[in-house]
């Protein structure tokens, strides 16, 4: 059928990545360097990516193309990418005003609870609430969280780093909504690669060679419960402690050593809530900023007791 759809100039992309975040589609990947569209039946043709061009790479043709497929598209979006996408999609919907399409997308939701990780309810709440064009294209930049009884924040008492303060979950009820595990069923490892350690990894390794790589604080992996199957997977990862390693210039040097070098994809960065860790994200944009290519940087931070705070692009 003709319709809409984008369309990149691959002498003008520069393959920055900026336009990756603005697809919640997923539409997008970086590949060999250049923004490219990988499926034309999860390009809804509404161009939100257009305006993230920093290079003019992007824009809309009509042309002929697979039809946009609107309940491929959700159910991809909820089980592999999780809330925050799913709501980013939503509102990205509302805010083109793509009744229809929304209609499909909460419909398939609510039918298939089953098929992934968190209560829609919360979802559709927020998305109900958010009122079009006050949140540039629709994507999801904060969600505000719900106070817990026990946080980092909100300890009482005590002195020195809060990152140092004992806390004792033995007694407290785990909220991990929409995270079911089938004991019957044994979890594998997705770690691709070894070592891990920032000290020890090669970042010219060829399993970093154009990877989305994670680089996460030594202690995030020990309180998500599924940080295997829902963080790591197809991923390589590095891992570090900005409070207690020592020698951390030489982090700086491989990260951008992985970026110019390895030309990764892309770069998650997963830090807990206490304040010492924010030193790897921190760590994380100067690489950025010295390196001479520009790549997504997501920044993930996690509770003291496994939930997810934020995610946001940086």
């Amino acid at each position: 059928m003709i319709r809409e759809i984008i369309k990149i100039d691959e002498d003008l992309c520069n393959g920055c990545g900026l336009c990756i975040p603005g697809c919640p589609e997923g539409a997008l990947q970086i590949i060999d360097g250049k923004a490219r569209l990988v499926s034309d039946l999860m390009c809804d043709g509404l161009g939100a990516c257009v305006g993230e061009c920093p290079e003019g790479a992007i824009e809309i043709e009509k042309r002929e193309a697979e039809p946009y497929d609107e309940i491929k598209v959700i159910e991809i979006i909820a089980t592999q990418h999780g809330k925050n996408t799913t709501i980013a999609h939503l509102k990205h919907l509302k805010d083109h005003g793509e009744h229809d399409f929304m209609k499909q997308a909460v419909g398939w939701l609510s039918a298939n609870g089953d098929k992934y990780k968190f209560d829609f309810s919360e979802v559709r709440n927020e998305v109900h609430h958010y009122k079009p064009g006050t949140n540039g294209h629709g994507h999801h930049d904060q969600h505000p969280q719900k106070q817990e009884p026990m946080s980092i924040h909100n300890v009482q008492g005590g002195g020195g780093c809060p990152g140092s303060q004992s806390m004792d979950f033995r007694d407290q009820k785990m909220d991990m909504k929409g995270l079911q595990l089938d004991q019957s069923v044994p979890l594998k490892s997705e770690l691709r690669q070894w070592p891990v350690q920032m000290h020890l990894i090669n970042p010219m390794a060829p399993y970093f060679q154009h990877a989305d790589v994670v680089l996460a604080a030594d202690c995030v992996a020990f309180t998500i419960a599924n940080f295997h199957q829902e963080y790591l997977k197809g991923k390589s990862l590095a891992i570090a402690c900005p409070k207690l390693d020592g020698n951390q210039e030489i982090y700086l040097q491989k990260l951008v050593g992985m970026i110019d070098g390895a030309r990764i994809n892309t770069l998650t960065v997963m830090i807990m809530e206490v304040p010492c860790c924010g030193g790897l994200i921190q760590m994380a944009r100067t690489a950025v900023n010295q390196a001479e290519r520009n790549i997504p940087v997501k920044m993930i931070k996690v509770g003291i007791k496994g939930e997810i705070l934020e995610e946001e692009w940086v």
